[in-house]
Parts: structure tokens; sequence; C-alpha cells
């Protein structure tokens, strides 16, 4: 009657850990809507490069997906610097795609620049600025700490990412040494190994989740690390999804140590089944002329006994076996469902397979750990065999998801090489393949653990035998000294005593597969930062593909403060004249801050030509600044002049787009470096 009791309150705590994670699931489910991966900035009002002839009361941008704004999201600057926004900028008519900031009023004429950072729906910060005129363009002296970029702070950049990847990293960890006690090695829950494993990675995911919570605010403003601590920041991040995610995360993590308690609670405190003891006439191995059936009847009833007495503990196992699933399957939305996953193309197909490709990662990179630890135990082949099983199953699983997510975040081939995501996709593959080898290896260790009788069985705790019993069955004084050798070896080995030669072998190839495991992990993290190879390739892939002349050869080299001379052949594959030629875009003094620049056309027979519309843009695509328009002054046929603000030094790309009639029109580009 007790134990009845006790099974059905146990099972009332695991159906009210399911009810709560299925809450908690389907609320981080609900909020994923599909949207495009990383917002690009479509339209802004003043127009960039415009010229008006009244200062604006406001300045509105409208991006390509919704935004998360702070404070300090939108600055306008005047020429000389100084801040003419009234700060707070909010979405205009509750658009969520917009930012607008409203002006000073007063303003002078002259060229002002508007500096803005956002975060996208997935996450990402994003920012840029471009300029607008009010009367006529004129200089301007911008700085580059007063002009904001994408880019966070480099110590809070460098611990939000440890923090990352210590979650994914204590993810893997809880759910894949809870899965291999459940399915592979119930026993394993009473160890003191285990229990460490899980409770380490229990606690590395809450600390990591806090910190990543706290860190969120500064990484997207820029800011020190010693505004992790500003509460204000906190709650601004907790009204984001990213936020809504971590509070989940949080959620399911008091929901996680519940789950534990009955994992070690039930499992771990379970005894293993004592086998029968045998009748009398057994003993021997028959009985009597008269009591051989009753022997079989009575050995039946045991058998019966034995599978009822089981019954509850496979009940239980199924039970937090389910509920595990259903918290693995929540924990990991909260990756997916605010990341790469939850925008773009094909969110409806996304976010499931995103959730099976992080579930399969634990299985695997987490099972090893267990795995690991059970091998030191000494368990027999059939764990290693059971884990061996799983594994595959997930690597088939990750092999299938990953390759969707690859093609759904690279758009083309080009940006494998040409873009950082695909470069680091490359790089995690490269480990991927580079794991699968040594998991090979292992697979032929367990083949030769299960062709060992003597090794493939589970090594029970031996008890200590007596030197004196050893010299009673020894009158050789060297073997009985061999003996004796082995028995000291055997008592000084402890918890090391499963380790034969095949285990060992077995425990160094899954230890070298668990260390290339992390490096996947930090890779993995690296590319949930980086932007999706069909958003960042266009302008990258456009500035490597881009012709190189020589030109363009000795600017890549040219100090700061000379004067650079790009020339970028185009062709609109029209049939005018001024279809095909080359531009000649020069800076002076090629420096940070404003510079003169020149734009020359020349047709194919080096004559200058004149064409219905011309545009000059530059872009710094590794702080994601720009376009940045130049507002082109017409000084002959074929010939125009303007300034350029270049706030900061890096590789920038010249683009110039080039319309030769109503429908022929090309764009090319070059890079060149300011230093």
């Amino acid at each position: 009657m007790l134990s009845a009791g006790l099974e059905k309150a146990t099972h009332r705590r695991i159906a009210g850990v399911l009810g709560v994670l299925g809450a908690l699931l389907a609320l981080m489910l609900a909020g994923a809507g599909p949207a495009s991966a990383h917002a690009t900035l479509d339209s802004t009002d003043p127009r960039q490069n415009s010229v008006v002839a009244t200062a604006p009361q406001a300045v509105t941008l409208t991006f390509s997906e919704s935004v998360s704004l702070s404070g300090d999201s939108v600055r306008v600057l005047d020429p000389a610097g100084k801040a003419v926004d009234t700060g707070n900028p909010a979405h205009a008519d509750g658009k969520g795609n917009t930012a607008r900031v409203g002006l000073r009023s007063g303003l002078a004429n002259g060229t002002y620049t508007v500096a803005w950072r956002a975060v996208s729906d997935d996450s990402h910060p994003v920012g840029g600025a471009f300029t607008f005129s009010i009367g006529a363009p004129s200089d301007t002296s911008v700085s580059a700490t007063a002009l904001q970029g994408a880019d966070a702070d480099g110590v809070v950049a460098a611990l939000y990412g440890t923090g990352r990847t210590v979650a994914y990293t204590a993810f893997a960890l809880l759910v894949g040494v809870a899965a291999f006690v459940l399915v592979c090695w119930p026993a394993g829950t009473a160890r003191r190994r285990v229990q460490r494993l899980l409770m380490t990675g229990w606690t590395a995911l809450l600390v990591s989740t806090v910190a990543v919570l706290m860190l969120r605010g500064p990484y997207e403003r820029g800011s020190g690390v010693g505004q992790a601590f500003d509460l204000s920041l906190v709650r601004a991040t907790l009204d984001e999804r990213i936020g809504t995610a971590l509070a989940a995360r949080l959620l399911l993590l008091a929901a996680g140590g519940v789950f534990l308690s009955l994992l070690v609670g039930q499992l771990g405190q379970t005894p293993r089944p004592v086998a029968p003891e045998p009748l009398d006439g057994e003993q021997n191995g028959s009985g009597g002329p008269g009591g051989s059936e009753e022997d079989a009847e009575a050995a039946e009833l045991r058998a019966l006994e034995r599978r009822a007495a089981e019954r509850p503990q496979h009940e239980v196992r199924l039970g937090l076996g389910v509920a595990g699933l259903v918290l693995a399957v929540a924990l990991s939305a909260t990756w997916v469902g605010a990341d790469h996953a939850s925008v773009g193309i094909q969110v409806w197909l996304a976010l499931p397979l995103g959730v099976l490709h992080l579930i399969a990662m634990a299985l695997w990179l987490g099972g090893l750990a267990a795995l690991l630890v059970a091998l030191r135990e000494g368990v027999g082949a059939e764990v290693v065999d059971r884990f061996s099983k799983i594994a595959f199953g997930s690597v088939a699983v990750l092999a299938a998801t990953g390759i969707y997510q690859s093609w759904r975040g690279l758009g083309s081939w080009g940006a494998l090489t040409g873009t950082e995501y695909g470069r680091l996709l490359l790089v995690k593959s490269g480990c991927v393949v580079a794991m699968l080898g040594v998991a090979w290896v292992s697979r032929s260790w367990l083949a030769r653990l299960r062709s060992a009788p003597a090794e493939a069985v589970e090594v029970a705790p031996a008890e200590p035998a007596e030197p004196v019993a050893v010299a009673a069955h020894s009158e050789d004084p060297v073997r009985q000294a061999q003996l004796e050798r082995q028995l000291a070896a055997r008592q000084s080995a402890g918890r090391d005593r499963g380790l034969t030669p095949t285990r060992a072998g077995l425990r160094r190839s899954v230890l070298v597969e668990a260390l290339v495991a992390v490096a996947v992990l930090v890779v993995t993290t690296m590319l949930t930062n980086s932007p999706p190879g069909r958003v960042a390739g266009e302008v990258k892939a456009g500035a490597a593909d881009a012709p190189v002349a020589g030109g363009a050869a000795a600017a890549a080299q040219t100090e700061p403060g000379r004067t650079v001379e790009l020339k970028l052949p185009y062709d609109t594959k029209g049939r005018t004249p001024n279809a095909k030629g080359t531009a000649i875009v020069t800076l002076n003094p090629a420096r940070t801050g404003p510079n003169e620049v020149k734009l020359a056309l020349d047709g194919a027979d080096g004559q200058p030509v004149d064409v219905p519309e011309v545009q000059l843009a530059f872009t710094l695509p590794d702080r994601d600044l720009g376009p940045l328009p130049v507002a082109l002054t017409p000084e002959g046929t074929g010939r125009w002049s303007g300034t350029a603000q270049l706030p900061l030094a890096g590789n920038w790309v010249v683009s110039v787009q080039i319309r030769s009639s109503d429908i022929d029109q090309t764009t090319p580009t070059q890079q060149f470096k300011i230093g």
C-alpha cells in the first residue's frame, strides 16, 4: 500500500512537470513569426542624401522587418557633431518596422548625419548612418565615437559570446546525460559522478542564462560591461523576444530542478532486482521425480513476481522519459525561437528542424560525457552498444537538419567562402567530420569489447582476498609474489578497476571525441552571432567578384592621407555608346573624416560619356555601416564631384550605380582600405 501511494505521488509530480513544460513551450513557439533575417534599412524621411528646403520636425526610418529600439537608437548630429535630436525614438504610428525621433527647432542650414542602431527580429544588433542637408550641403565633421556602429564593446562581446557557449555546452550536458541514464544506464543515477554531471549542467545553464540576460543590454547598445547591472537595461531586454526566451529558460530550469530530483530520487534509489533463491531440488540442477512440475510452476510464479515488481520502475522511467523529452524540446525552443530559425524563409519548417538539431546535438555530445563516466565505472558492452545506436541516430538527424539549415542560411555556393557565416560553417563541418572519424575508432574498440566476454560484462566491486588465502593456493614464492602484486593493484585501482586495456582504449577515443565536440559548440555559438550568408553575402560577394585593376591593387596598400584612384569597369548591356566603359573614383585625402570625391565616366574609347543617372555610395561591411551616399555635383560631361564622410578606418566598398538608358543599369563595386 505504501509503495502504491508513492507511485501515485510520483506520477502526479511528473504530470505536473509535463503540464508546466507544455504551457511554456506553447508560449515560446507562439511568439515566432515570419520575417527576413537581419533587418535592413528600406527608406528614410528625409531621404538619404537629399536636400530639403526647411528643417524637418522628425527623422523617420523604415526597416525590412520589426526592430527593437532603445533610448539612443537614432541620433542626429549637426555639421559640428552636436546632437540635435530630442532623444527616445519610438515606432512611427505604432508600426514595429519603423523608428522616429524628433528634431529640435531652429536648425541651421548644412549637412546632418543620422546614426542609427536597432535590434532585428532575430535578436542581432544592426546599425548604420546616412546624411541629409537642410538648405544646401556643407562640410561636416562627425567623430567616430559619436557615430554609432553595430559592434559591441570588446569585453562585453567576449563575455556575451562565452556565456552563450557555456549555455550550449550546459544544455548538451544536461539533456545528454539525463537521456543516457534513462535509456542506457538507469543504475548510473546512483553514481556520484553522474549526479555531479547532471548538477553541473543544470547549474552552468542557470548561471550562463542569467549572465546573458544581464549582458544583453550593453551588448545591444555598445556600452561597457559596467552597464550589465543597470536594471533599466535588463527590463528593456525582457521586453524583447530574446528577453522573453531567456526568462522562459529560467522558468524551465526551475522545472528542470524538479525533474532532476525525481530522476535521481526514483532511479537512483531503486534497488536492482535480486534473483530468487532456487528450490532445494534446483540446487543440483534437477528435482525429484515428482517435483519437476511443481518446480516449474514455482519458477514461473517467481518470474511473474519479478515482472510485477519491476513494472513500477518501468512506468517511472517512461514517465520521466516523456517529461524529459518535453523539457528538452522546451529548452531548445528558447534558442530556436529567438535566433536565425525564427526569421527568414520557411519559418514553419525551420523551427521544428532547429529543435531537432539541438536535441540531436545534446544526445550525442552530452551522451559522450556520460559515457566517459560510465566506462570509468566499468559498465558492460550492452550499455555502450545502446548509446552507440542513439549516437548513430543523432548523427543522422544532425546531418539532415544541418544540410537544410546550411541551405537556408547560405543562399548560394559563393557564400560558403565569401561570407563569415559560410567560413564558420565550413569549420563546423570539418569538426563534425573529425568527430565522425573518432567515433568510427570508438566503434572498433566497442567491437573488441564485445568479442572479449571477460570485458563485456559490468565489473562488480571485487572483494579483496586475504593474502594468507593466496599463499595457501600457491607454494611457489615467485607465483605468490606475483599474485600479491596483482591483488595490490586491484585494491589500489579503486574506481578504475573496470579500465581494462580495451576499455581504456575506448575511453581515450571517446575523450578525444568529446574534446572535438567542445570545438563544435564554440563554432556553433559564433554561427548564431553571424549574419546569415543570404544577408551578408550580397555586399561582400559583390566586392570580392569585382574586377581588380592596377589602381585598385595600389589602393589596397595606400597609406592614409594620400589620394586613391579606383577604376571600376562597367557594362550595362545596353546598345548606346555610354553603355560600356570605366568609372574612375578619386578620393583625397583617403583618410577618416571628410574626403573630396571626384567621379569620371569614360567610354570604351577613353572619351568622357554622359549618362541619365549616376549614384555613388560607400559601405563598410565589417562594421555593418552604410551605404553612405554622396551628393554629386556635375562638372561637365561625365564628370562629378562631392564630399564623402568616411568616419571609421577599415576595408570600404565603393559602389557606382550607372543607368545608361531607361532599362539598362549596372552597379560595379570596388574595395579599398582606409587606415
